[in-house]
């Protein structure tokens, strides 16, 4: 989407539950989005250490998003290759938890250089299967995100660049107000993390990340977990802004 690499790549460190970076990118026409390239789950399910760490993620990442103004679009960015039960988790993670269902979603499939006519063919072979995982969007771009290779892969590194920033444009509505989750946002993205872990967090641990890392007071941290007590702890189970919009990514 930039034309240039923006994004700290570092493949030997461990990337956590929505761990973020902001980047600003601004388009041949002078467009500027904001971009939080956002990183999903690695695997269908959370210990609970992971979940602990994704609450402070979701934590700064949602102050941050309410200090630029919102979300306007979310691009969800996905792999080449199977559609799988993390995909679909993955989707639910930011379609439906962190955004509410209250985002457009566009689709951005990744890693196609090496489809031996179009890129598009991956959508067409696929669709049905995004559908049977109840994966939707607004729109789509099947693109290669490999800038190093020339021939072919160059071209289409390219025409990858002028897919995404189409459809950004496209779907991206700067007229829109953009959604800030409202009252009690955090809370209900850390209630539904919870669907996603594996044994028992502990309620002291949750309070205890909270406050001393997320700055909470304990009335509320206290407050939270109670709300959610009952219900989940027995049972143990990107974004765009163009200055005057946002996009999250999630991958």
């Amino acid at each position: 989407m930039a034309g240039r690499q923006v994004a700290r790549v570092s493949p030997d460190s461990h990337r956590c539950t929505l761990q973020w970076a902001e980047y600003t990118i601004t388009l041949d026409n002078g467009t500027r989005y904001q971009v939080f390239d956002t990183v999903g789950l690695e695997e269908p399910r959370l210990d609970s250490g992971e979940y602990l760490t994704a609450i402070t993620n979701a934590d700064s990442l949602i102050k941050a998003l309410n200090e630029r103004g919102g979300i306007n679009l979310l691009l969800f960015c996905i792999r080449g290759g199977r559609v799988t039960a993390t995909m679909q988790s993955n989707y639910r993670l930011f379609f439906e938890f962190l955004c509410q269902e209250n985002v457009p979603v566009a689709l951005v499939v990744t890693n196609l250089e090496r489809e031996q006519h179009d890129m598009e063919g991956w959508y067409t072979r696929n669709v049905g299967h995004l559908k049977k995982y109840g994966i939707r969007s607004v729109g789509h771009a099947c693109i290669t995100a490999a800038n190093h290779l020339d021939g072919r892969p160059k071209l289409l590194y390219e025409e990858s660049r002028r897919r995404v920033r189409s459809l950004v444009e496209a779907n991206c509505n700067t007229s829109a107000e953009e959604w800030t989750g409202g009252q009690g946002w955090t809370e209900g993205l850390i209630t539904s993390l919870l669907g996603f872990v594996t044994g028992r967090p502990k309620q002291r641990d949750v309070v205890g990340v909270l406050t001393k890392r997320c700055g909470m007071p304990s009335g509320a941290a206290q407050q939270i977990v109670q709300k959610i007590r009952g219900h989940e702890f027995s049972r143990g189970v990107s974004y765009v802004h163009n200055t005057s919009s946002q996009i999250t990514s999630g991958q």
